[in-house]
């Protein structure tokens, strides 16, 4: 087997996330999108063992550090899960645009599914240290301040950077300290 710096080779350990909608396309803008991924998340933290360091939600794509015992499979659930319920979501509220080119984007060989939500893969990058943590989560938290969303990363909602200031955030997270 390749090595990729985009594996998972060691699930048990904290690694630096992302995933993102297939095409970039904006979905998670409106607050029961988001509800959706916040919610799986929290799931996750309660039932599975997920230790969630940090995170923050932009309008197609999330970042997150996080570690869990089996980490590949936490993320293929997590995946596999939201897509669903947003395809749910986005046929209940007959976004035909949307659904239609997610359905284009879906690969020819996949044959279990009518639509590709999530780009495959997550580029993956292990913590190996402090200093690692501590520029993954600068990063994160500063990622809706950089594209001129917010002036503050504490003002974006859809982020862990409130926790860190000792504020309540939407989902708890397992700070790093």
């Amino acid at each position: 087997m390749g090595r990729s710096r985009y594996e998972i080779l060691e699930p048990d350990k904290p690694h630096f996330l992302t995933c993102t909608v297939d095409e970039w396309l904006p979905i998670f803008t409106r607050p029961d999108s988001v509800q959706i991924l916040l919610d799986s998340g929290s799931h996750q933290r309660a039932n599975e063992g997920l230790r969630l360091f940090g995170y923050v939600i932009l309008e197609n794509h999330l970042h997150f550090v996080a570690q869990a015992p089996r980490l590949d499979k936490c993320l293929s659930s997590f995946k596999s899960f939201t897509a669903a319920r947003l395809i749910e979501l986005l046929e209940a509220r007959k976004t035909e645009r949307l659904l239609a080119r997610l359905r284009f984007s879906k690969r020819a060989h996949k044959h279990d599914r009518e639509y590709q939500f999530w780009q495959e893969g997550s580029h993956a990058e292990m913590v190996f240290s402090e200093s690692v943590m501590r520029e993954k989560l600068e990063y994160i938290h500063q990622n809706p301040v950089k594209r001129g969303y917010v002036d503050l990363p504490e003002h974006w909602r859809y982020s862990s950077a409130r926790n860190y200031l000792g504020q309540s955030g939407l989902i708890g997270i397992d700070p790093w300290i």
